[in-house]
């Protein structure tokens, strides 16, 4: 007769590893290159905006967007010792599988591969397809169709190998910077300045208040440089690279989300800004004409197209370790010797990739819907995530540490707050959208359940 203590090993243990895994084949520039790529996205021609229209002075908006660089530099210098300690292609996960064991790291991968990633890809998609309706008009559905395709395209690209997949984001990354620099150039110097305003009408009250509320825009703009964290057991040249890379984007990053706003500041003003649905474009429109909101199409194509490929990259490393770690799942997690990465794990996310995009065929605001969909789930196990750090310390005290995080505990408790508040924001200001991303990860619970009781009776037969 088995073991109790041994009854679910069957479908939710953890296996061996696998012979094929990851090889050190990344270079520093590739990470730079990925993390710069997914969080430089379109968000920094769309977000300015809220935030403008959230706040009642240009000092405080500024101040904000310098906050949102300086609680992602504090994140960073937390991930940065868990990577550096224990490096993994399940980044996240496999943080969670060491602090708080098998089931919540498999209600985690569960989250990412049904509402976090792949929610996260079709967000990108959907805002790829509203522009390139604009440049190409196919029809009522051009949106859906032209998001449905880029899919289609991004995921056989890094299937068909790890270098055409990094040649691809290094080419966007470039192109995505440059597009960022031209607006903050014609912010500076192709457009007269604005009246300066002292003070506007804002959504979010006064002070604090509306701080806080321009906090959860700016902060969801700077969202995705965790992603790091699944590329690390990849990087050729050692773990001290790896957090170097990491600090390196997020202060790169924050340069340059910071000249962008003061380039907007200068040539809309804020009454501008908090007015505009598209700050960019109404930028480059007043310097070139209806050529600078062409030029503004391309640019965001360029962006999305840049954020979808690193999000599409990096999502298929988690779903591979899912695949890897539990049996039930495991034809995820076979890499693929020749191309250099898990290709089941690939085409398995495009899919569920796919059938989010199809929403946008019921639904008429595709985007603001997987924003819902996607942040309550994100902030959660961020939080979570924050929490491990503390865990590890004291479960693993003896783990080689080439990096630890400066001024522990206070810097992760930092961290922490902010996911904290993050998670309630998008749960008290979101709609029936993250009901729905919610109801997935519960659904994750349920079919943990059932495959717990399902391994329990095979044993039994046994």
């Amino acid at each position: 007769m088995p073991n109790p203590q041994q009854t679910q090993s069957t479908l939710l243990s953890p296996k061996p590893e696998p012979k094929n895994n990851p090889k050190p084949t990344l270079g520093p520039g590739d990470a730079v290159a990925i993390i710069i790529g997914i969080v430089i996205g379109a968000g920094i021609f769309r977000s300015p905006s809220l935030v403008a229209s959230s706040v009642d002075s240009e000092s405080l908006m500024l101040t904000a967007w310098f906050l949102g660089g300086l609680v992602s530099f504090i994140g960073a210098l937390c991930y940065a010792e868990l990577i550096a300690a224990f490096p993994n292609a399940g980044g996240d996960y496999y943080f969670l599988l060491k602090a708080f064991g098998k089931r919540l790291a498999f209600l985690f991968a569960w989250a990412r591969m049904s509402v976090v990633q792949t929610g996260s890809i079709a967000l990108l998609a959907y805002i790829f397809g509203d522009y390139m309706a604009q440049i190409i008009d196919l029809g009522s559905q051009s949106s859906v169709l032209f998001a449905a395709l880029i899919v289609i395209i991004l995921t056989t690209i890094n299937i068909l190998g790890l270098k055409m997949g990094t040649g691809t984001q290094k080419l966007l990354t470039i192109l995505e910077v440059l597009g960022v620099l031209l607006v903050i150039i014609v912010g500076f110097f192709f457009v007269p300045a604005a009246p300066e305003t002292t003070a506007v009408a804002t959504n979010g009250g006064e002070g604090l208040g509306a701080l806080g509320l321009a906090m959860v825009f700016v902060l969801l703009t700077f969202g995705g440089w965790n992603e790091a964290a699944y590329i690390s057991a990849e990087i050729k040249s050692g773990k001290g690279l790896m957090v170097k890379a990491l600090i390196l984007s997020i202060v790169t990053i924050t340069v340059v989300y910071f000249l962008a706003n003061m380039a907007y500041l200068r040539g809309l003003g804020l009454e501008g800004m908090a007015a505009s649905s598209a700050v960019a474009g109404d930028l480059l429109e007043l310097a070139f004409g209806e050529v600078g909101l062409l030029i503004m199409a391309v640019i965001v194509v360029i962006a999305a197209l840049t954020s979808a490929n690193a999000t599409i990259f990096t999502g298929a490393r988690s779903n591979y370790a899912l695949g890897r770690d539990f049996p039930v799942f495991s034809v995820l997690g076979k890499w693929n010797k020749r191309t250099g990465g898990p290709v089941n794990a690939f085409i398995v996310q495009g899919v569920i990739s796919l059938v989010l995009v199809s929403l946008g065929l019921f639904s008429r605001s595709g985007f603001e819907t997987m924003v819902e969909y996607t942040a309550p789930v994100f902030w959660f196990f961020f939080l979570l995530v924050g929490i491990s750090l503390f865990i590890l310390r004291i479960k693993e005290p003896n783990v080689p540490r080439p990096f630890k995080v400066p001024l522990y505990p206070l810097t992760p408790i930092i961290f922490c707050s902010t996911s904290a508040y993050l998670l309630y924001s998008s749960i008290a200001y979101t709609g029936w959208g993250a009901l729905v991303g919610v109801g997935v990860l519960l659904a994750g619970v349920l079919l943990q359940f059932v495959l717990q009781m399902k391994g329990i009776s095979r044993n039994r037969a046994e």
